[in-house]
């Protein structure tokens, strides 16, 4: 009766450790609610492929006039191109845009403001009653949370759209020669590792546009926050 009793026990266990955890925590699944406008579609196409060709005739094109630098900086493309140091190749701009715009796109109206398309969606659809500095959302399907920050370390779960605590945002890898960056996370009151391009903060740099009567012009690229 007694080994019935602990082979009930272990098979619960083991039902509940397999439970996927989508049924444990929460996730954020991606949106691009500008991604049947063939305007928008079009736009970012051309400004990615601008992006990675360093097309800087370009960006600037399509900066709004009064393009948003941060509470304590003057508007302007001026103040804009010297704060992301746009003459320099390696400007982290480069990066930090096309990250942007790799992700969906989701609708934002901020207080006394035109409605805006952020790109990535997090920004706009980031649930208010989670912590934003202290989470982040896995933006891809079935990621792999390594034991430690190795690609070679041993996986313990899986991921896919979940908003998970972050304890450190940047982890260096195991391998001292590697450039792979890492992220901290906890899972199951674990400590894991993903891949840094595989998870978002929702108060990461977020790209917002407003459509014009001359064409998508960008309004901010900057720390996230909907006010």
């Amino acid at each position: 009766m007694m080994r019935k009793y602990f082979s009930c026990i272990a098979f619960v266990l083991a039902v509940v450790m397999a439970t996927p955890l989508a049924a444990q925590e929460r996730r954020l699944e991606p949106v691009d609610e500008a991604g049947k406008d063939a305007s928008w579609t079009s736009f970012r196409r051309r400004l990615l492929d601008a992006l990675e060709k360093r097309d800087r005739k370009h960006v600037l094109g399509v900066l709004a006039s009064n393009v948003r630098n941060g509470s304590d900086s003057p508007r302007g493309v001026a103040e804009f191109r010297k704060q992301w140091h746009l003459d320099d190749n390696d400007s982290p701009f480069w990066h930090e845009l096309s990250s942007a715009l790799s992700l969906g796109s989701a609708w934002l109206t901020r207080e006394k403001q035109r409605r805006e398309l952020c790109a990535p969606y997090v920004l706009a659809k980031w649930p208010d009653d989670v912590e934003p500095t202290e989470n982040g959302v896995i933006v891809a399907r079935e990621v792999l949370v390594k034991s430690e920050p190795s690609s070679s370390a041993s996986t313990f779960a899986t991921l896919s759209y979940h908003i998970v605590p972050v304890p450190d945002w940047e982890v260096n890898d195991r391998d001292a020669n590697s450039k792979q960056k890492w992220v901290k996370v906890r899972v199951k009151n674990l400590d894991g590792y993903v891949p840094e391009e595989q998870i978002r903060s929702p108060v990461e740099h977020a790209a917002c546009f407003v459509r014009t009567e001359n064409g998508w012009r960008l309004t901010v690229l900057g720390p996230a926050g909907r006010d």
